[in-house]
């Protein structure tokens, strides 16, 4: 009797492993499957996942290679990559109305921030961001009608804890040519996004992270030495254009007003 229940229970724990193991395995698909589908409609970019590695055991996953594209009328390459974005989830949500994730950190993003014609780059994609929001609301009533006639619905996440450290950020204007400015970003450390309302659509969890980003990327600690480099560069502009209007004032006032706009236009470029 003894041999059949230790049997019974050993049945049932081989089951209940593979229950867990089979919804963790799942995790890849899923995460690949939602960055495609909510990356680019969300952000109105180009957005790329190079792969997702699984520990089974432990429901955690390492998101390599994430490439974040600019909107149009931007010129750089790439907005934002980074080489890891860990993330530890929690496996009993997988198959529920609310996955929870209880921890990403993104470690490492190069980010590219482009101004460009009285805005930038991640102020346009959290512009973005923000009308996607506002098309999950427009279309909430039609998600009831849908559950009702027994489609599916989509996901709702909750996400516990968010990490961005050891970020760099590259300035991207025209006017620069080749010369490099860039400054450190400012680690970033969000608690509890959409806990208050037992779980939120990914574009409404992206927008309060993208908002964060945004505000660290334009924060004082961010444009200061921005704006410091700016200033070596003009102070260098303005030494070679005392230097090629003693050496060449037989060009005329055209090339004279030609470098003084230049000098011009490369104070205060963050100020715009």
């Amino acid at each position: 009797m003894k041999k059949w229940i230790l049997i019974g229970c050993c049945s049932i724990i081989v089951i209940i492993a593979i229950v867990v193991v089979l919804g963790v395995s799942n995790l890849g698909p899923v995460i690949k499957e939602a960055v495609n589908t909510y990356g680019p409609s969300m952000t109105q970019t180009d957005v790329k996942l190079g792969d997702v590695s699984v520990s089974l055991f432990s429901a955690e996953a390492e998101l390599k290679d994430v490439f974040l594209g600019n909107p149009k009328g931007f010129k750089s390459l790439s907005a934002m990559n980074v080489g890891s974005i860990f993330l530890n989830v929690d496996e009993k949500s997988i198959t529920s109305d609310t996955i929870i994730i209880d921890k990403i950190e993104v470690v490492a993003p190069e980010i590219t921030y482009e101004k460009a014609k009285g805005t930038d780059n991640f102020k346009t994609i959290l512009g973005n961001v923000n009308k996607a929001v506002g098309a999950d609301k427009t279309s909430k009533q039609s998600s009831k009608s849908t559950e009702k006639s027994g489609e599916g619905k989509g996901k709702n996440i909750l996400i516990k804890e968010l990490i961005v450290r050891d970020g760099k950020v590259g300035l991207s204007m025209s006017i620069l040519g080749n010369k490099a400015v860039s400054a450190s970003l400012p680690d970033i450390h969000l608690k509890d996004i959409g806990k208050k309302e037992g779980g939120v659509t990914p574009s409404k969890a992206f927008k309060q992270i993208f908002a964060a980003l945004h505000e660290k990327i334009t924060s004082p600690a961010v444009t200061d030495i921005f704006n410091k480099e700016l200033k070596n560069i003009t102070n260098g502009a303005k030494t070679v254009t005392d230097a090629a209007k003693k050496n060449f004032e037989a060009v005329g006032k055209d090339a004279e007003k030609t470098l003084k706009s230049t000098t011009d236009k490369m104070k205060g470029l963050l100020n715009n």
